[in-house]
């Protein structure tokens, strides 16, 4: 009987490690990892019913300890109320200039709503799409965003760029 026994957990053994590494967690590096997917700029009303520009930004991130997201603010709270950052950049010349803080264009900072993984693998991955309204945009506006998010332990993500952006007409561009 002990000789059979011993023989089920050889077999058994021999089943089981080649799957023993289907277990394994995946291991990333703690700062959150942004791709730059796709832009579209398209026509739209805002909610006075007037005819505005509309852009939609689509980007992927990877965050490898799963803190990216903010909690909603509660009153008083001395908390981060925004983890999503946009650098404006308008053509000039056939150049791009860093726009001034008060340009009508510039979208003010987001917040990525709090997300948390349940089990071992606490890495988060997914896509994210963020919709301005241009009020005050022009067709010989020309435009491009830096971005970048940070997570709820400080970590800053790499900062990506957006493709060329221009308000003459309807558009879509990606990587």
């Amino acid at each position: 009987m002990k000789r059979f026994i011993s023989f089920l957990l050889f077999i058994l053994i021999l089943i089981l490690v080649p799957f023993s590494s289907c277990f394994k967690v995946e291991q990333l590096p703690p700062e959150p990892s942004i791709t730059f997917t796709s832009f579209e700029i398209f026509d739209t009303t805002d909610i006075l019913e007037n005819k505005v520009k509309g852009g939609r930004l689509n980007f992927s991130f990877i965050d490898g300890d799963g803190d990216l997201g903010l909690e909603a603010p509660t009153v008083n709270a001395e908390t981060d109320t925004t983890n999503l950052f946009f650098i404006l950049y308008r053509k000039t010349g056939g150049a791009y200039k860093l726009a001034p803080s008060n340009d009508p264009l510039k979208p003010s900072p987001y917040r990525i709503p709090y997300m948390d993984r349940q089990g071992q693998n606490k890495i988060l991955r997914g896509n994210i799409k963020v919709t301005f309204l241009y009020l005050f945009s022009t067709p010989s506006d020309t435009i491009m965003y830096k971005f970048y998010v940070k997570d709820r332990a400080a970590n800053y993500s790499d900062t990506v760029q957006t493709c060329e952006i221009t308000f003459a007409k309807n558009n879509f561009c990606n990587k």
